[in-house]
């Protein structure tokens, strides 16, 4: 059964989430015994002074890993994906073992007939919904789902996703046990139902922190800094963490390199367009072993690599094509069939604006470029020219503005309906996303698809090529003993890099995950050099710069510039709801008098606002100030209330609901969803609660 393959493909670690707004905690299971292995004896950790045995540790690692490559077949494994997946090995230890202690301490446990019982219900658990649901009513295909039980060779899969159930079961027992409302008010649902429908019009004056004064109007003296620090402390609490200069000799694959991939490609290509067979040909001697029977456009390239392609003269069923150079990598194509798609890809060039939407002041500057731009279009500037120069996407504005060949579900809703919608050469735009404002220069559209199988090689740097990366690294390595790191980074024109903050078993910003980096730094004093540091991607040589051990961030330069801009934003804020505090108590206060006396301000009229979302017609989306909107009483100048940007003085309008809409059958609707929400926010508090007061010891190495 279908089906079934694809629950053997999951069950390993399934994951899923108790509530998607508020409960952090996802829960897995891996079908095995979680209270204990047999094997290695030394540690991983303690938690709660309960000892995590090694074996326990490696066991769930080894099934993360196996998972990984369920899902990225023919993937490389690098050192860095390893350190991530034993990151999230040892964070599901801690989980599972502070849950089963949550399930001791309040006595919760399940007897079988529970387990048949959830499996039969009409609301049966996340597992079965997600796997046994038919798609067109999203209702439980039970005869699937009994096809599956009763099937002899899914006994031991069956036995897994019991274990899964069950623990669903003992979390929702133990959300019960911590429940504290077993009822919402109705006040409570006809709030949430009318914020929810409703629509009101308003007339408000927002005022940004700019209209306080200057930053400099604004100073922080040594000590406010200090004690904001002590204040929030537990805001900047971290583990251990360490900081390092260090020298990065990348392992760049050289032009020979390059060349004998070529080469080796061509004398296999000749081969592969013979009679073989491809998938086990294909599975021998391509980096990518899947490459077997795929279809592809021109979106599956580079741009250049599927211009080679496309564009060939030999685009034809028997033809082999390449080796074509493409990311990193040679591609050998032997084409099996050329058709038309129904659904074309285009290719597009942009320049990204950012701007904050809730900011009238972003909002102006950004029209004042767009219309700077468009000038400079209609002038015959090339558009190339333009994205590089203003375009906030680094990585396209490099080429131009160009974003290479895409299919429609590639990007963003707005950005591919701008496209797929325009003519080849057409300027369109601006567009706003999620990211900023578009505007969009569409380069082509193309159908063509075609079904091969290919031969992929990486392009890696030879044996000769990582000697001679070695040896640079340690001849610099013992010229900064000698001489010092920063003069022997100087001397040699070497870039000295930083590295952030950054603990044991964490990333290392800007380098990754790297258990040698972490290694040294842990073991090192400070000002100690490292050894030269290999990796897949190159040697470091570094400099540990900074211990921290007090469980704090430190109160550096950097955390006192972050407290000192948010001191000054907090005195900024208080000033202008002091000064629009004065202007609302005046007797018979208008909005449209404030405006009138204070040029900088004016009135903004709407209609039609949306509490759900936070969206003002015609000016932004702002959910604290809709927020504060949908608490005021009608035809009333309010008092400030926040912004995402400052303040405002509001005067709410109408409120209204839309017609038809059955207040009684969407409060019956609401009352056990609210009722869930508050348990579960319950339980994602408390056990986040738990996490943070437990004794957690890490002791891998």
């Amino acid at each position: 059964m279908a089906v079934m393959s694809s629950l053997r493909d999951k069950t390993h670690i399934i994951l899923y989430t108790l509530l998607a707004a508020f409960l952090a905690l996802i829960v897995f299971e891996w079908g095995m015994n979680f209270s204990g292995f047999t094997g290695k004896t030394n540690q991983a950790g303690k938690i709660n002074g309960k000892s995590i045995p090694f074996a326990q540790y490696d066991e769930v690692y080894k099934e993360y890993t196996e998972n990984y490559r369920r899902s990225n077949p023919g993937a490389e494994l690098t050192s860095e994906t390893e350190l991530g997946l034993q990151e999230q090995a040892w964070n599901t230890i801690v989980d599972q073992t502070l849950l089963e202690e949550q399930f001791v301490k309040f006595g919760i446990g399940l007897q079988d007939q529970e387990v048949v019982e959830a499996l039969d219900s009409p609301n049966p658990p996340l597992v079965i919904r997600q796997n046994f649901s038919d798609p067109a009513t999203g209702a439980v295909d039970r005869k699937k789902l009994e096809s599956a039980r009763r099937d002899p060779q899914n006994k031991q899969l069956w036995l897994q996703v019991e274990q899964i159930v069950r623990r669903e079961l003992k979390i929702n027992k133990l959300i019960r046990a911590l429940q504290t409302l077993d009822h919402v008010t109705d006040r409570e649902i006809s709030d949430i139902v009318g914020r929810q429908f409703s629509r009101f019009s308003a007339s408000f004056i927002p005022v940004p922190l700019s209209f306080a004064g200057t930053d400099s109007s604004f100073p922080v003296k040594e000590e406010e800094i200090k004690k904001y620090f002590d204040d929030h402390k537990e805001q900047f609490k971290q583990v251990s963490s360490r900081k390092a200069d260090f020298v990065f000799f990348p392992l760049t694959p050289s032009s020979k390199d390059s060349l004998a991939v070529r080469k080796e490609l061509e004398t296999i290509r000749t081969e592969f367009a013979g009679p073989v067979n491809d998938a086990d040909y294909v599975k021998v001697q391509s980096d990518r072993p899947t490459g077997i029977n795929v279809t592809y456009s021109r979106a599956d390239f580079s741009p250049s690599a599927g211009e080679s392609v496309f564009s060939s003269a030999n685009l034809k069923p028997g033809t082999v094509i390449g080796p074509i150079a493409d990311r990193g990598e040679y591609r050998v194509i032997k084409v099996k069939q050329v058709s038309s798609s129904a659904q074309p890809i285009a290719r597009a060039s942009h320049i990204l604006l950012r701007f904050n939407p809730a900011s009238r002041e972003d909002v102006q500057k950004v029209r004042e470029l767009t219309m700077l731009i468009s000038k400079q279009l209609q002038a015959g500037v090339p558009f190339e020219e333009l994205a590089k120069k203003y375009s906030a996407d680094t990585a396209s504005a490099v080429n131009g503005g160009d974003v290479g060949w895409f299919s429609k579900d590639r990007m963003v809703p707005e950005f591919s309906a701008a496209v797929f919608n325009a003519r080849p050469g057409a300027i369109v735009g601006p567009v706003q996303t999620q990211f900023g404002l578009h505007i969009i220069k569409v380069t082509g559209f193309d159908q063509t698809t075609l079904v091969c199988s290919e031969i992929v090689r990486k392009i890696r740097p030879s044996t000769e090529t990582i000697d001679s990366g070695r040896r640079l690294a340690m001849a610099f390595q013992i010229n900064a003993k000698e001489k010092g790191f920063d003069k022997s980074a100087a001397s040699s024109r070497l870039t000295v890099n930083k590295t952030a903050e950054f603990g044991k078993h964490m990333p290392v910003a800007p380098i990754g995950y790297n258990e040698k980096v972490t290694a040294f730094a842990f073991k090192a004093s400070e000002g100690d050099l490292s050894d030269v540091l290999e990796t897949e991607k190159g040697f470091f040589v570094m400099r540990l710069t900074g211990k921290n051990d007090t469980g704090y961030h430190l109160l550096d330069k950097e955390l006192k510039s972050r407290i000192n801009a948010e001191l000054v934003r907090e005195k900024k804020g208080a000033a202008v709801e002091k000064k629009l505090a004065v202007m609302a108590k005046v007797p018979g206060q208008t909005l449209e008098k404030i405006a009138a006396q204070n040029t900088a301000l004016h009135v903004v009229t709407a209609d039609e606002i949306r509490w759900s979302d936070g969206f003002i017609p015609g000016y932004a989306v702002d959910k604290p100030l809709v927020e504060a909107m949908s608490g005021l009483d009608a035809g009333k100048l309010s008092l400030p209330v926040k912004t995402s940007d400052g303040y405002a003085l509001v005067v709410v309008g109408k409120k209204t609901l839309p017609a038809g809409l059955d207040l009684k059958v969407e409060n019956a609707g609401v009352a056990p969803q609210l009722l869930r929400a508050k348990q579960e926010q319950l339980f994602a508090e408390y056990f986040a609660s738990v996490r943070k007061n437990a004794k957690i010891e890490d002791l891998r190495p």
